[in-house]
């Protein structure tokens, strides 16, 4: 089975990140896609608890569509995919990866067993993934030109909760509904 693992903070998760997800198992990039919400993002501080961003992907959880909860506080991606080995050995694990991840690639922590690893790319506007992957040396590749891009920010989202108007359209309403209950209750 292919199995797509799909890393992001997912702070909150929008309607590109659910297009995106339903997308490549229609399209048969996969066969199930393993979304994780990373609960310790080296670049990135101030996130919302693991846990709730877990709660509301769950909204969107299928048979083939799975939220991972065991393995979110493991801080770089390698971890990550050691463990997921382990659980599949017999499955083939496909990294899903915003083609602007390629651009300081290097720097990773273990870059080069995350390599091992077929990776599933998704475009990104003004970066040319074959010049990056030829850099790279990496051919083990599949872009995803299928699918129109999305220009949504998570960080927008949350600058504009107390606007259902100006988010309506990025982020589910149920979505809306328990991340705001979450942030009112947090404050």
């Amino acid at each position: 089975m292919k199995i797509g693992i799909y890393i992001g903070s997912f702070d909150p998760v929008h309607k590109g990140h659910i297009r995106l997800a339903r997308h490549l198992l229609k399209k048969n990039y996969v066969d199930r896609l393993l979304i994780v919400p990373t609960g310790n993002y080296w670049n990135k501080q101030d996130l919302t608890p693991s846990e709730e961003r877990i709660k509301l992907l769950k909204l969107f959880e299928t048979k083939d569509l799975k939220i991972e909860t065991e393995y979110n506080e493991l801080p770089y991606t390698y971890q990550l995919l050691r463990k997921l080995r382990q659980r599949y050995p017999d499955d083939d694990l496909y990294l899903v990866l915003g083609a602007d991840n390629l651009l300081k690639f290097e720097e990773w922590q273990n870059a080069r067993e995350i390599m091992k690893y077929p990776w599933i790319i998704l475009k990104r506007k003004g970066i040319d993934i074959a010049r990056n992957m030829e850099r790279l040396n990496k051919k083990d590749y599949t872009v995803v030109d299928d699918i129109r891009e999305y220009d949504i920010s998570s960080s927008y989202i949350r600058e504009n909760m107390d606007d259902y108007e100006k988010v309506k359209d990025i982020i589910h309403k149920k979505v809306y509904d328990r991340y705001k209950k979450y942030l009112d209750k947090r404050s």
